[in-house]
C-alpha cells in the first residue's frame, strides 16, 4: 500500500477505492493531492487483484477544483508555484501537473468510476470526467465558473464532450450549476443515487464490471477511447490547452491575477464572483 498524505487507499476484493482526503478545503487539488493521486493510480495499476478503481472525495464535496490558495494565496510557495513566475514555467506546471496527470487517469488501463458527492467544480469536474463512469449522489452539483475569473475554463475542456455544444456554451458562459439529475439527462452522469448510498452503489457497479476479464475490459476501454480520439477529442483538448495559455497571458488575465493577489483572502476572491 502506498504511503499517501492526502488520499485514502483501500482495496476490497477486486475494487480499489481512492478517497481524496482534504475535506477541510473541499478536496481542493494542491501539489500533494495531485502527486498522491498519481501514486495511488500507479499502485492500483500494478496490483493484479485490482480490476476497477473508484474515485471519490471525503466529506461533503467531491472536489472544489485547483487549490487557488496554494497557487496565489499567502502561503509558502512550493517548487511548482515558483515556476509559475514566467509564462514558460506556468505552461510547464499546468502541462505536467494538470493536463498530463488527468490524461493518465483517462488512459488508465483499468475501468474507473467517479463517485461524486456534493460540489464538483472546475478542475474537480475535469478530474471526474477523466473516469470512465460517473455515479452521482442526488445532492451533487456540477459547475465551472472559471470564465468569470478571466480563465478560459480549465486545462482540459471536457464540456463539449460531456453535453451538447449549446448546453456546454450555456454551462460555461452563464456559469450555470447543473444538478445531478440535469447532468444525468445530458449524459454526463451514468446514474444518480441517494447520497447515503453513493459508495455502496458505486461499489456494486464496480463489482459487476470486475466480472469482466481484465484483458477484455482493457481492450474495450482502449477501443472506445480511440474512437473518441478519432472523433477529435485529443486534438480538441490539445488545442484548448494552448488557447487556455494564450488567455493566461492577455492583459485581461494578468490584471485579474494581480487583483486576486491583492485580496486579503481567497474568500474575497470567490465572493467577488458569486451570484447575488
Amino acid at each position: 500500500m502506498p504511503d499517501l498524505a492526502t488520499v485514502r487507499y483501500a482495496v476490497e476484493g477486486h475494487v480499489c477505492t481512492l478517497t481524496m482526503d482534504r475535506p477541510e478545503v473541499a478536496n481542493a487539488q494542491d501539489t500533494q493531492l495531485i502527486d498522491d493521486l498519481d501514486a495511488a493510480f500507479d499502485a492500483a495499476g500494478a496490483d493484479d487483484e485490482v480490476r476497477v478503481v473508484v474515485l471519490t472525495g471525503a466529506g461533503r464535496h467531491f472536489s472544489s477544483g485547483h487549490d487557488l490558495k496554494a497557487l496565489v494565496g499567502d502561503v509558502e510557495p512550493d517548487e511548482w508555484r515558483r515556476m509559475r513566475d514566467t509564462p514558460e514555467g506556468r505552461f510547464q506546471h499546468e502541462k505536467v501537473m494538470y493536463f498530463d496527470r488527468c490524461l493518465r487517469i483517462r488512459d488508465f488501463p483499468k475501468p474507473t468510476i467517479a463517485a461524486v458527492n456534493g460540489s464538483c467544480v472546475a478542475a474537480g469536474l475535469m478530474l471526474a470526467c477523466m473516469c470512465d463512469l460517473i455515479v452521482a449522489a442526488d445532492d451533487a452539483v456540477f459547475s465551472n465558473p472559471v470564465l468569470r475569473m478571466t480563465g478560459a475554463a480549465v486545462e482540459i475542456l471536457v464540456e463539449p464532450w460531456e453535453m451538447p455544444p449549446r448546453k456546454a456554451k450555456e454551462f460555461l458562459l452563464a456559469a450555470e450549476k447543473f444538478s445531478a439529475d440535469e447532468a444525468e439527462k445530458l449524459g454526463m452522469v451514468n446514474r444518480v443515487v441517494p447520497a447515503d448510498r453513493l459508495l455502496a452503489e458505486a461499489h456494486e457497479l464496480a463489482e459487476r464490471i470486475a466480472k469482466v476479464p481484465p484483458a477484455t475490459a482493457q481492450v474495450v476501454k482502449r477501443s472506445i477511447n480511440k474512437t473518441l480520439d478519432l472523433m477529435g477529442q485529443r486534438d480538441a483538448w490539445d488545442y484548448h490547452f494552448m488557447a487556455h495559455h494564450w488567455m493566461h497571458n492577455t492583459a485581461t488575465a494578468l490584471e485579474a491575477l494581480e487583483a486576486r493577489k491583492a485580496k486579503g483572502s481567497m474568500s474575497e476572491v470567490f465572493a467577488e464572483h458569486r451570484e447575488e
